[in-house]
């Protein structure tokens, strides 16, 4: 079933960011412009951005784009996903998750895709060790919680 509640410039927006092709926000205010949407500037592009949860990604030509989300919500973490997570910690600020090397930075892109549902401000991903910074008035401890359902299996 399609979504009836999202105005007409929304559901053009998510069609747009679909395409995998738009790197800067003034380039989605001139497509929405060239589809007749003539009151659309950068601010309205970029609340959107943020309201839908977009990201930028390399496309498949290696380009740097806007797109939304895989998936919404939390996403399923594979077994072969969760054996890359070796150790989690945290303090009364700031949790630390240690991964295989090389894993940090594809598990850190997963947690942004969750971050604002989760209470994520943001995250720091070096090669190995990955800091996950909980959004202001943000209980640690469930998040920390959360974050341990998600990749660490409890024995």
């Amino acid at each position: 079933m399609e979504e009836l509640s999202l105005e007409p410039i929304e559901q053009i927006f998510k069609e747009l960011l679909k395409e995998e092709r738009y790197s800067s926000q003034s380039e989605i205010a001139d497509a929405l412009y060239a589809k007749g949407f003539t009151n659309i500037n950068q601010s309205k592009v970029s609340r959107m951005l943020s309201r839908f949860g977009a990201i930028r990604t390399r496309n498949s030509k290696m380009d740097m784009v806007y797109t939304l989300p895989r998936e919404q919500g939390i996403p399923s973490v594979t077994s072969s996903i969760k054996s890359l997570v070796l150790e989690l910690e945290r303090n009364d600020y700031l949790i630390v998750m240690h991964t295989s090397p090389g894993s940090a930075q594809m598990i850190a892109r997963m947690l942004d895709s969750i971050r604002k549902t989760e209470g994520i401000l943001g995250t720091i991903a070096g090669d190995d060790t990955i800091f996950i910074t909980p959004q202001a008035k943000v209980d640690i401890a469930k998040l920390y919680s959360t974050i341990e359902d998600m990749f660490l299996d409890k024995e």
